[in-house]
């Protein structure tokens, strides 16, 4: 006897779909161990060529269509993301069975609330990385971790990051397409969604997986 396994409610659902995609892309805030709290992100280079890079999930807003990452503000990544350039975000978890694509646009920003409030609100542990004290991909002539040997292996107090807010930016992405694929032995599921600027609202359908 075949053993059925059940399927999903959102499995036919497309609103439930959507609602069960942002939910994935949600657990990547609060849950380290969720594959959305390292997501894939994509930018594109002065050349043209394509470059990826796994980055920490610090925040999400479905209402708002924007997740949050926090970057070094020397990194070559900020050229690239300067004006608004077109930058994409993927999701695979395994246990959900599910691919996320997010495309839209990102943004740097190294001063304001926003990056002050992402700064303070890290760890000094977290923040540490910033005290390299050249860029990240900087060539050198031996391995290192890049940080002061004052600092290497300890945690720094406030006094000792605050004159290290400067190389620390948050990068803020705003979705406008969702891109769903729902892997099942009965068959895969999947649909795309657009942000209708015009009427403010998500429009989806269905896709041949």
């Amino acid at each position: 006897m075949t053993h059925q396994v059940a399927l999903p409610a959102y499995y036919n659902d497309l609103d439930a779909s959507f609602a069960e995609a942002w939910n994935v892309v949600e657990a990547g805030v609060t849950d380290r161990k969720s594959p959305a709290h390292t997501p894939t992100i994509g930018t594109v280079d002065a050349d043209g060529t394509p470059q990826l890079r796994i980055m920490i999930l610090r925040e999400v807003s479905r209402d708002r269509r924007s997740l949050r990452f926090h970057t070094d503000a020397r990194s070559d990544k900020i050229a690239q993301l300067q004006q608004g350039a077109a930058t994409s975000v993927l999701v695979y978890d395994a246990a959900a069975k599910a691919q996320i694509r997010l495309s839209g646009c990102a943004h740097i920003a190294a001063d304001g609330d926003v990056a002050d409030t992402a700064w303070s609100g890290s760890t000094p542990f977290a923040r540490r990385c910033y005290m390299a004290e050249a860029a990240p991909g900087t060539p050198i002539a031996q391995p290192s971790s890049g940080l002061p040997e004052w600092i290497e292996g300890k945690q720094p107090e406030e006094d000792q990051l605050a004159d290290y807010r400067g190389n620390f930016a948050a990068l803020m992405f705003h979705a406008d397409s969702m891109e769903w694929l729902y892997l099942a032995n009965a068959g895969h599921r999947r649909a795309r969604w657009h942000w209708d600027q015009t009427q403010n609202l998500w429009l989806g359908n269905w896709l041949v997986p």
